[in-house]
C-alpha cells in the first residue's frame, strides 16, 4: 500500500515536473509604477534587442516611487520555442547575474518625480557566450521578480532573401500578406537534417503574440532551403499606426488637440475613428514603437522629460456588445490591463482612456478583446498593402547539441508588397 502511494505521488510530480520544464515561457508585465521601459541595441532600429555575440544593448525604466530603491537582474536561456532548456547557467553565461543595477539617477526639474535605471549589456560581470533565445528578468530588494523581457543574440552563419507577397487564395487578398523565404549557409557549409534541426520563427513588427513558428523547408534546391508557402506564413496586414507627440508638453502637438496644467500636464488627443471599412490610407509610421523625447531640458532626455496624462478617445455610433477596447502599442509592451483600457461614454458616443506616459513621439492603436481572443484589427481593418516589417529568425540545433542556436536572422518590408 506505501509503495503504491509513494509511486503515485512521484508519477504526480514527474508529470508535473514535464509541464513546467516544457510550457511556453512569456514576458512579466511590468507594474503601474515601473514606466518607459526600452530595451534595445545600439542602433535603435527594432523593437527588441537582437545583438551579435559582444554587441552592447541597453535597458532602461523608471520606477515613479522615486525613491532610488534596489533593482537587480538575472538571465535565463531558453529554446527557439521559448521553452526551457536543460543548459546550466555556465554553459551560456560568463561571469555571473544576480546583480544589483548600479547606474540609476533622480529625474531634473520635472513635475512628476521618478527614478531613471539603465543597465547595459555584456558588462564586466556578465557575458554571453551562445546564441538564441535568452530573457532578462528584473527583481526588487525582496527577491520578487518586477519585469521580464525577452532579448536574441545571434551569429552571422547564414543568408536569408525574403520579399512579401499578395496572398494567392482571393479571400484574403485585399487583407493579408504572406512571407516568402530562402536559406542558405555560408559557403562551404550545408544543414544536416534540416528538416528537424533547421527552425523558423517570423515576427510581424517584432511582435511576439502573432509569431509564426514551425515551418518546415518546402523545397530543396541545392543547399537552399526555400520557403514559398502562402498560407502557412501569412499575416494579417493590419492597419498603420496612429501618432502623436508631446516632445513640447506645454503646448499642442502633432494630434495633441489640447493641454491643461494640473498637478502634472494633461494631454487630449484629437478623437479617432474606427477605420473599419474605410479604404487604406498610408500613413508613415514607426510600426507600434515609441522613442522617448523632450526639448525643454539640457539634452538629458532620460531624466529631464516629465510624464502627462495622455487623454484618448475613440468615436463609436454605439457600445461594442460583448467586446472590450484597448489602447495598444509598445509602451506598454502590447499588453491589455485595466491601465490601457477603455470605456464607453454614452452621452458622447465615444470610447475614453489615459494613460500616464513620459514625454516623446508614440505610435498606437485600438484593439478588441471578446472573451476568447485579441482582435488586433477589428477596429482598424486589415489591408494588404500595409507596411509591415517582417524579421525571419533561423535557429539550427546541430546533431549532440542541446540548445538551439540562433544562426542568423533576415529582413524584409511589405513597403512594396507583391502579387
Amino acid at each position: 500500500m506505501f509503495k503504491k502511494k509513494l509511486l503515485k505521488q512521484l508519477s504526480t510530480l514527474l508529470v508535473g515536473t514535464n509541464f513546467i520544464f516544457g510550457q511556453v515561457v512569456g514576458e512579466i508585465k511590468n507594474p503601474d509604477f515601473i514606466k518607459s521601459v526600452v530595451f534595445k541595441s545600439q542602433n535603435l532600429k527594432y523593437q527588441l534587442p537582437i545583438v551579435s555575440l559582444g554587441e552592447t544593448f541597453k535597458i532602461s525604466f523608471d520606477d515613479l516611487n522615486a525613491d532610488e530603491r534596489n533593482y537587480y537582474y538575472r538571465i535565463k536561456y531558453f529554446n527557439y520555442d521559448w521553452t526551457p532548456t536543460s543548459l546550466f547557467q555556465a554553459e551560456f553565461l560568463k561571469g555571473f547575474d544576480n546583480v544589483r543595477i548600479e547606474n540609476h539617477r533622480t529625474s531634473f526639474n520635472t513635475l512628476q518625480p521618478y527614478t531613471h535605471y539603465e543597465l547595459k549589456l555584456p558588462n564586466d560581470k556578465t557575458q554571453f557566450l551562445l546564441s538564441g533565445n535568452y530573457i532578462l528578468e528584473i527583481y526588487d530588494e525582496k527577491d520578487i521578480i518586477v519585469f521580464s523581457r525577452k532579448f536574441l543574440i545571434y551569429e552571422d552563419k547564414v543568408n536569408i532573401g525574403a520579399a512579401v507577397y499578395r496572398s494567392r487564395d482571393l479571400s484574403f487578398y485585399n487583407t493579408h500578406q504572406s512571407v516568402q523565404f530562402y536559406i542558405s549557409p555560408e559557403s562551404g557549409e550545408f544543414f544536416r537534417d534540416p528538416e528537424n534541426l533547421v527552425k523558423t520563427v517570423i515576427l510581424q513588427n517584432e511582435q511576439w503574440s502573432t509569431a509564426i513558428t514551425g515551418i518546415k523547408p518546402q523545397y530543396f534546391n541545392g543547399n537552399q532551403l526555400e520557403y514559398r508557402y502562402d498560407e502557412y506564413t501569412r499575416f494579417e496586414g493590419g492597419n498603420e499606426y496612429l501618432f502623436f507627440d508631446t516632445k513640447d508638453i506645454r503646448i499642442t502637438g502633432s494630434n495633441v488637440g489640447s493641454v491643461e496644467l494640473n498637478r502634472l500636464y494633461e494631454s487630449y488627443l484629437n478623437t479617432n475613428f474606427l477605420r473599419k471599412g474605410y479604404p487604406y490610407s498610408f500613413n508613415s509610421d514607426i510600426n507600434g514603437d515609441f522613442f522617448i523625447r523632450t526639448i525643454e531640458g539640457m539634452e538629458d532626455e532620460a531624466i529631464e522629460a516629465d510624464y502627462s496624462w495622455v487623454h484618448f478617445s475613440l468615436s463609436a455610433p454605439k457600445f461594442l456588445e460583448d467586446q472590450e477596447v484597448y489602447i495598444y502599442g509598445k509602451f506598454n509592451n502590447y499588453e491589455l490591463s485595466d491601465e490601457n483600457k477603455m470605456y464607453y461614454n454614452p452621452g458622447l458616443e465615444i470610447y475614453e482612456g489615459v494613460m500616464l506616459l513620459k514625454q516623446g513621439i508614440y505610435n498606437y492603436k485600438y484593439v478588441a478583446k471578446n472573451s476568447n481572443q485579441l482582435l488586433s484589427n477589428a477596429l482598424s481593418d486589415s489591408h494588404a498593402l500595409t507596411e509591415n516589417r517582417y524579421l525571419i529568425l533561423v535557429y539550427y540545433s546541430e546533431f549532440g547539441a542541446r540548445h538551439d542556436a540562433l544562426i542568423g536572422f533576415g529582413e524584409t518590408s511589405s513597403f512594396e508588397v507583391l502579387d
